[in-house]
């Protein structure tokens, strides 16, 4: 049982590195200007979850892993605005491709798949729990 709770933990921390990604997106919605201060719009980071390696073959279930990547394929929306501070010579602008509305419903998921992975350790809890007072 205690296996279980180190599973419902490891998707606890990917989840929360999902909702910490998708605010820093949501944040970054508007940004023009990379780290150095050029002109270059900011790039959506995406958390990829993958199971865990297995570390022993007796062990059944696994965690889960995440790391968060860059999408550097998806081009920057371009709008025409000659006034803007960071527009190029043709007057156009490059902001980020971040849907903030797609990134609002990857938050919803990401917050259901917190609960569901807290609700499963509350189970788990109340079984040890159990256990316990049966062994008095």
């Amino acid at each position: 049982m205690l296996r279980t709770l180190e599973i419902s933990s490891s998707g606890l921390v990917a989840q929360r590195l999902r909702m910490d990604t998708i605010a820093g997106n949501i944040a970054n919605s508007h940004t023009t200007l990379n780290e150095q201060g050029q002109p270059e719009p900011f790039h959506r980071r995406l958390v990829v979850l993958e199971a865990a390696a297995e570390q022993s073959k007796a062990i059944r279930g696994l965690g889960v892993q995440a790391q968060v990547e860059v999408d550097e394929k998806s081009l920057p929306r371009i709008i025409h605005d000659p006034g803007h501070p960071h527009a190029d010579a043709e007057g156009n602008v490059k902001y980020p491709n971040i849907n903030v509305i797609t990134e609002f419903v990857n938050a919803l998921e990401a917050a259901r798949a917190y609960e569901a992975n807290l609700t499963a350790m509350q189970v788990s809890r109340s079984m040890i729990e159990g256990t316990f007072q049966i062994l008095g």
